[in-house]
């Protein structure tokens, strides 16, 4: 069966996540994807090679596509390009602003050859302000926005390498191909083509919406106190760790929390999580315990509440200990409580849902 975007030719100007990820999801669509790289292969090729070319790092970001190699910085490339785009309908550009122009691929020529093109350009901080020409990856990305630090990324006092996943990359690559889509539906309508912005930037803010909501409306008060103790203790010359320590202090969390949370059971780690009061009441009603949060006139600031949260905390980490992760699944499923087992990566290549899925 024909995908969505069958018929729909995509030439591609990108390397490692970002954009190869786009343009993968633009071929698992059924569009015909050809991604132009360098003669000696796109830098991902070479990363833990399994035959010379080839590394599977590479094929996940770029199943589906075919492939062409170019050296963009020779004059007659730009003869080849010009042919491809000509026919193409989308194309995805993932290099600094000055790059892209040095390499004749830039928006400005590009539509000139084809008005109804849609041309998506990916950069790591936006073509505008002071660092718009600076080179990014994902753990720029991270570190900049506060995401690196904000969840909890630190090691030793200090932040480290990103451990999970590149989620400003990804994000961003999902964000190219909904606007690409959104962008082919409007040509439809109109006629036109259109340039698609995405950052880098923009991607690692934007999964930080309820933090920056929480901090203008809710930490307000703290957040000043923290910004003058930040800018003092950086004067001072004083270590991160030191100052980490001084954010933590200024990020208030609700006690008691063993709602969104894991635990240790009898023989393994469970993740739980209850984000609606129904869920927490249900929750409680499991582990037969009570929380004050739901009586009249509880004040999360108070003293009492303080340390009830303390207690209510050690209470179910208790309670949670003396099952296995097994038969917790079987209690939670039953009260409809969203819950699951934390695992490796490894283990999931038999897992049968998602197998199934």
């Amino acid at each position: 069966m024909p995908g969505p975007l069958d018929g729909i030719r995509v030439v591609e100007f990108s390397q490692i996540i970002a954009g190869p990820f786009a343009g993968m999801l633009l071929a698992d669509m059924g569009a015909d994807v050809i991604k132009i790289e360098p003669p000696q292969g796109e830098p991902w090729r070479l990363n833990m090679q399994f035959v010379p070319g080839e590394s599977r790092t590479f094929i996940s970001l770029n199943r589906g596509k075919r492939s062409l190699p170019l050296d963009l910085t020779r004059p007659e490339a730009n003869q080849i390009v010009d042919r491809l785009v000509a026919d193409a309908d989308v194309v995805v550009v993932n290099y600094r602003p000055d790059v892209s122009q040095k390499l004749k691929i830039d928006y400005e020529r590009l539509s000139a050859i084809n008005p109804r093109l849609i041309y998506c350009d990916n950069t790591a901080f936006g073509r505008r302000g002071p660092h718009s020409q600076r080179p990014g990856y994902d753990i720029i990305a991270q570190a900049i926005t506060g995401l690196m630090a904000s969840e909890g990324k630190i090691v030793d006092g200090v932040p480290q390498y990103i451990v999970s996943t590149a989620i400003a990359d990804f994000a961003t690559g999902l964000a190219m191909a909904w606007g690409i889509c959104a962008a082919l539906y409007v040509r439809e309508r109109t006629g036109k083509g259109q340039k698609i912005e995405t950052t880098l930037l923009a991607s690692a803010l934007a999964v930080q919406t309820s933090r920056f909501t929480w901090i203008e409306v809710i930490d307000a008060e703290p957040y000043r106190r923290f910004m003058a103790d930040l800018g003092r203790m950086r004067a001072e010359g004083r270590s991160f760790e030191e100052v980490y320590a001084r954010y933590l202090e200024f990020r208030p969390r609700p006690p008691g929390n063993i709602y969104y949370r894991t635990y240790q059971t009898k023989d393994s780690v469970i993740a739980v999580g209850c984000l609606s009061d129904p869920l927490r009441k249900r929750l409680l009603e499991v582990l037969g315990l009570h929380d004050i949060r739901f009586d009249p006139g509880y004040d999360p600031q108070s003293p009492e509440a303080v340390e009830f949260g303390k207690e209510l905390v050690k209470k179910a980490e208790a309670i949670f200990r003396q099952r296995t992760t097994a038969e917790w699944l079987r209690i939670l499923d039953e009260a409809g409580i969203p819950a699951g087992p934390v695992r490796f990566t490894e283990e999931l290549f038999e897992d049968e849902q998602v197998l199934a899925n």
